[in-house]
């Protein structure tokens, strides 16, 4: 099998398969439609709450059959303080390059001029730097980083999960502003074979984006 000669992956723990694939896919729409139909509020905070909430559900719908080994499937293993720090450090400065392209995603900034509204910070925060880092971490370097890394091997894992982030943001400026992030995020997942450095980065890198705008709108 393509795992058997990974370090990364223990004895006592499984990989993403393509049922847990199925499970993600077919629990988004069955929780999604009810939800956004329920749901009394459709303002931008409201919508991002509902589709990153929705995003997690279906995460844990898809790797509840693997039990505990679904931790160590989508990469929550142990790694140490240097990859977080590089991580960390490494998308900032990313970050910073990219902006200085001067492409203004419209999607961006609406969520960022929310966020410069005193009282939508902190839920803003929570949104933006917490709950949607968390969801695409665990969709593209946890789920889909995974049923790739066990079929056709790490580096078409890092290529592919990178692409499908970037993708996923849709608009094209915003998507080709996320993929230099993508790519660090999904090398430090090959590199490390954990996905805490990529999460920790990820987070770190919205947290600063979500301030970085507060500050500049007051």
């Amino acid at each position: 099998m393509p795992t058997d000669h990974n370090p990364l992956i223990h004895n006592d723990s499984r990989s993403i398969g393509g049922r847990e694939i199925l499970l993600f896919l077919a629990a988004l729409p069955l929780f999604g439609f009810p939800a956004f139909w329920l749901l009394p509020d459709h303002s931008m905070l409201s919508l991002l709450g509902l589709f990153f909430g929705v995003g997690l559900a279906a995460v844990l719908v898809a790797v509840a059959p693997l039990g505990r080994a679904a931790v160590p499937a989508l990469g929550f293993r142990t790694v140490g303080w240097r990859p977080l720090l590089f991580g960390t450090l490494g998308t900032t400065a990313v970050s910073i390059a990219v902006s200085q392209i001067g492409l203004e995603p419209q999607g961006v900034k609406q969520a960022m001029r929310i966020a410069q509204e005193p009282a939508a910070f902190l839920l803003s925060l929570a949104l933006l730097a917490g709950l949607a880092p968390l969801v695409e971490e665990l969709v593209f370097r946890g789920l889909l980083y995974g049923w790739l890394e066990s079929r056709w091997g790490a580096g078409l894992a890092f290529i592919v999960s990178s692409l499908a982030f970037a993708a996923a943001h849709v608009e094209p400026a915003h998507a080709l502003l996320v993929l230099p992030l993508g790519l660090l995020f999904g090398w430090l997942r090959w590199r490390t074979g954990s996905l805490w450095p990529s999460l920790v980065a990820h987070m770190a890198n919205n947290g600063l984006a979500v301030a970085a705008a507060a500050l500049l709108g007051m």
